[in-house]
């Protein structure tokens, strides 16, 4: 037997060839099996993969290889998220077209992911952009407008005035665009949505049934999608003189329990009344333009300093007839969400509060804990929001005082039904899906704009509408805009002279709709309906926690619509999700604050130096990886150092998969270490003469089926860290009975192959390799999952709870099939149980085998 040491370096790139000559993970649908659906999401081509990366797909191969192992047909795809901005900024900077830079980095990744061994169906591979991937999604797109699922409307956006390009919320930083530094304005133009608030309702509801979600996921797409139930109402408006105006103000709230603490109105600065009382007032025209530039990110309005303009108006207040509230225009008042429009309660509001203190307005606070004095009760620098299960009571509040919240609600709003001035509403924060993006690296829009007809969507037989490549990036804005023939098309129509539409699509669609392509990505139609039934939906998806709600809301929505549609069967795309933790690492730097590679960092005399040139590194926090801060460790590099396998089971090792993974030198050398241990006992079992003592073979097996069972419950459960710690345990095992000789050589045999059949799905090429040593025939990859004995799993001996009387006194380790006679002579000598007596006789007792003997005295 070979006593060499694993040789990674060989070994997995021989067994990589060999599962891509076997076709070893190409799916193919089959009635006679139960499938499994594992997907990771899937990756952007930025130019090479990394760490986390490296954990992200190790976890899903992982489970597709212990799925394969168990019996399911297995689909295991990968593919590319491969538009948007990024290419287009390298085409700037690097005077490369989009286009290769783009399959240049698919090749690099590719061909990384192919090196850690992934247990990949790689002929489905799809890129995104591709016009065989979406010219299906623009014929969906079609589908979806016939089906009243796309509006085009005018609506306020993140304008980047250098870019010449609406910039996403998260893309505004400080209200200045992430790329260009610009300060970022609003502006009105006319977009494409999807309309996501059509599935408001289902969205949420369905989310109860999500239940192999996280509970933090599953919480914080409650909250994105922010139903809440409250009054649509309208205050009558005066001006300052006290003349009633034609028209009304009408607000939407969930606290209309608080009117009586209301103290001023406030509108959205793109409200429509603001806007035409604008044209005649400089100062709430200059105060517009002000608001315009903080943009339209919810956070970046919340922390801003809350300021108005008095709009010299006031709303006539409905149960206090002499009371008028000052209307303000706001920077914190949003018009996407209610009517654009608000009554400030500054006690219960913080936002309303800062307002009310900045202009000097009464805060006249109207509940309280039950029983407090309203006569001394103030409010200060915080307002006072009541929490849930809070024993409040409505004060100052004329016939509202005294009464729940809840029962104020109620109260109020049949008062204003009466009145005419307003009905119970349902809202939403969700808002319709924008999807146009000026810019060129996307999914073109198939619509062509006609003077004659208006919009026209592309005849499907005209698909797809591709990119044209002659493009240039030497002026601001979207190239298609400057292209001199590609949007200059004949009306499909009339005929006559037409447009086609520019914007691309936002990236989010191309991400939403891939896991359904992949159940048939050769198809001539979207989805394939037979295949997509055998393999919908997602058994198991597995991606950052920063996804958890653009991204998988989204896919939810479009799985609707797709649906819909006639495109798929399925409401719910992903019956299982797992968020992985981050891979994080130190940070160094040079005096100069000039961030260092982990691998120029080498100590010296006991500190942290350049390996170049000797000067003093700073070394800063553990953080997530990033190539800005320079702490990354380039996947190729540890392949090329310790394989494939090694970094795989650090990954997956010490750490739950749900938290975040601190990468260190020495966790890697652990790792190494412990494959070339398996590789040793692996050699060993195999020249193992073997001995005679049937005690130490059935320990050995005992301790080699409860690893078997417990791993099993572990990969079932994505317990990565806690099945490789029972790994150890029956490595230590093996090495033990070794050591002493005295196990049989078929007991030695068993426990060495189940130590190479659990260890598979995390070091597949070890595996193989072990496999072959031990002369067993066959691939692993082709072999099933062994199944542990339950009668050498369960324990021969039981802790049994010792009574007196029913009270608890003691326990004791018992044979589990000790005779229950035998049980009641250990009990009755206890010490415990002589002193619970108190000299009192033993009437009779109880013994409830393998659980309880319970003393009656």
């Amino acid at each position: 037997m070979s006593t060499e040491r694993y040789n990674p370096r060989d070994a997995e790139p021989r067994w990589q060839k060999h599962w891509t000559d076997n076709k070893s993970f190409e799916a193919k649908e089959d009635a006679s099996r139960p499938k499994y659906y594992v997907l990771e999401m899937f990756p952007y081509p930025s130019g090479r993969i990394h760490m986390g990366h490296v954990r992200n797909y190790t976890m899903g191969d992982v489970i597709a290889r212990f799925r394969r192992a168990l019996g399911y047909n297995v689909l295991h795809p990968m593919g590319w998220d491969a538009f948007g901005m990024p290419a287009e900024n390298a085409a700037i900077d690097r005077g490369i077209h989009p286009k290769s830079w783009t399959y240049d980095n698919i090749a690099t990744m590719k061909r990384q992911l192919q090196s850690m061994g992934l247990a990949l169906d790689w002929s489905r591979e799809i890129a995104t952009c591709d016009p065989s991937y979406y010219m299906h999604e623009q014929a969906m797109f079609i589908d979806f407008m016939k089906k009243g699922l796309v509006e085009r409307k005018v609506s306020m956006v993140n304008w980047d005035p250098v870019d010449h390009t609406v910039l996403a919320n998260e893309q505004v930083i400080d209200g200045r665009g992430w790329r260009s530094g610009a300060l970022v304005e609003k502006r009105e133009l006319a977009q494409w949505f999807l309309k996501i608030t059509a599935y408001s309702d289902e969205l949420l509801s369905a989310l109860n049934g999500l239940d192999k979600w996280p509970e933090k996921v599953r919480l914080m797409q409650k909250n994105w999608i922010g139903r809440s139930e409250g009054m649509r109402f309208s205050f009558a408006l005066e001006d300052e003189n006290g003349k009633a105006l034609d028209e009304r103000l009408t607000v939407y709230t969930t606290r209309h329990d608080t009117i009586f603490g209301a103290s001023f109105c406030a509108i959205s600065a793109d409200h429509e009344l603001a806007k035409r009382l604008s044209e005649s007032d400089a100062g709430l025209a200059a105060f517009r333009r002000e608001v315009a530039a903080l943009g339209t990110s919810e956070e970046t309005i919340e922390r801003a300093e809350k300021k108005g303009h008095a709009l010299g108006l006031y709303a006539r207040h409905p149960f206090r007839p002499g009371v008028r509230l000052p209307v303000y225009a706001a920077n914190f008042v949003l018009m996407g969400y209610g009517e654009g429009a608000i009554f400030g309660c500054p006690a219960h509001d913080q936002r309303d509060l800062d307002f009310a203190r900045k202009y000097g307005l009464p805060v006249i606070p109207v509940v309280a804990p039950k029983g407090t004095d309203p006569a001394t009760f103030e409010v200060g620098s915080e307002a006072f929001v009541e929490k849930e299960g809070d024993n409040t009571v409505l004060i100052n509040s004329d016939f509202l005082d005294g009464m729940s919240v809840p029962e104020a609600k109620e109260e109020i709003a049949t008062r204003m039904e009466k009145m005419g001035i307003g009905e119970r509403k349902v809202n939403f924060r969700l808002r319709d899906w924008g999807v146009s993006r000026q810019r060129y690296w996307g999914c073109p829009i198939p619509v062509i704009h006609c003077a004659a007809c208006g919009i026209v969507p592309v005849p499907k037989d005209q698909l797809p509408v591709t990119l044209p490549e002659d493009v240039t990036f030497d002026k601001p804005g979207n190239p298609l805009e400057h292209h001199p023939t590609w949007k200059h098309v004949d009306c499909p129509s009339c005929g006559k002279p037409a447009r086609r539409e520019t914007d691309t699509f936002d990236t989010f669609i191309d991400s939403s709709w891939y896991y359904a392509r992949f159940c048939s990505p050769h198809a001539a139609e979207p989805v394939d309906m037979g295949a997509a039934k055998y393999w919908m939906g997602v058994d198991q998806y597995i991606g950052g926690v920063e996804h958890a709600i653009l991204h998988l809301l989204y896919s939810r929505f479009y799985a609707r619509a797709m649906t819909a549609t006639d495109h798929l069967a399925i409401k719910e795309p992903f019956e299982s999700l797992f968020t992985q933790g981050m891979v994080i690492h130190e940070t160094f730097r040079t005096l100069n604050g000039e961030w260092v590679l982990p691998s120029d960092a080498v100590t010296k005399d006991g500190k942290w130096v350049h390996a170049q040139t000797g000067e003093p590194l700073e070394v800063g926090g553990v953080e997530k990886m990033s190539k800005s801060k320079k702490n990354v460790v380039d996947p190729d590099d540890i392949i090329a150092r310790f394989g494939a396998d090694t970094a795989r089971w650090f990954m997956l090792s010490d750490t739950p998969p749900e938290r975040d993974i601190e990468w260190t030198e020495a966790g890697a050398e652990g790792a190494w270490r412990f494959t070339q241990r398996i590789w040793r006992l692996v050699n060993d079992s195999a020249d193992y003469a073997g001995g005679s003592d049937p005690a130490a073979a059935l320990e050995l097996r005992r301790a080699a089926h409860k690893a078997l069972a417990a791993v099993t419950d572990d990969l079932s459960s994505l317990r990565f860290n806690r099945a490789i710690a029972r790994i150890y345990e029956l490595a230590n095992a093996l090495g033990a009975a070794l050591s002493a000789g005295k196990a049989d050589a078929a007991s030695v045999k068993e426990a060495a192959e189940f130590l190479v059949l659990m260890s598979a799905p995390m070091m597949p090429h070890l595996a193989e390799e072990c496999w072959q040593a031990m002369k067993r025939p066959g691939f692993v990859v082709d072999t099933a999952w062994p199944k542990a004995d339950p009668a050498l799993v369960a324990d021969d001996q039981v802790t049994i709870a010792v009574q007196v009387n029913g009270k608890r006194r003691d326990e004791i380790t018992v044979a589990k099939d000790m005779d229950p006679k035998a049980v009641e002579a250990l009990v009755l000598q206890l010490g415990s149980v002589a002193r619970a007596l108190e000299g009192r006789p033993v009437k009779k007792v109880i013994v409830v085998p393998g659980r309880i003997a319970n003393i009656v005295g």
